[in-house]
């Protein structure tokens, strides 16, 4: 059957060069401080079951990181008010460009951090009621 890895842990990491400025964007989305947090090298953000890492790549590995694009990644974060969640984004400076989109599973919205990767906030809504 092949070989069984024994996962500790997961994360998702981005890689920016400019470092700082989103360590104080997910600073700010958030609202905690990054832990650990190493300046200009490593950050990390533990949210709601979510751990976010955030590095600066050595110069030596700046094209493998950070010239491929956004890609299809996306963070999505599940929120109780999308409301809420689109005007915290906008008061950071990064408003969603679209419309709130409703899918089966509840109500969502897009929005791009300055990475330009792909957020996507997600509010759920009732069951629906069954037939009678």
């Amino acid at each position: 059957m092949g070989i069984n890895v024994e996962y500790q842990a997961a994360l998702v990491t981005l890689a920016a060069a400019n470092f700082e400025e989103i360590v104080e964007f997910y600073e700010q989305l958030l609202a905690i401080a990054p832990n650990p947090y190493r300046p200009g090298v490593y950050a990390e953000f533990s949210a709601a079951g979510l751990r976010l890492g955030i590095f600066k790549p050595k110069a030596s590995h700046e094209s493998e990181f950070l010239t491929q694009g956004s890609g299809s990644m996306s963070l999505c974060f599940e929120v109780t008010n999308l409301e809420v969640a689109i005007g915290h984004l906008s008061q950071l400076g990064y408003p969603p460009p679209g419309e709130i989109l409703i899918a089966s599973h509840g109500r969502e919205i897009y929005a791009y951090d300055p990475l330009g990767n792909r957020l996507i906030f997600h509010q759920s809504i009732e069951p629906f009621p069954s037939k009678l």
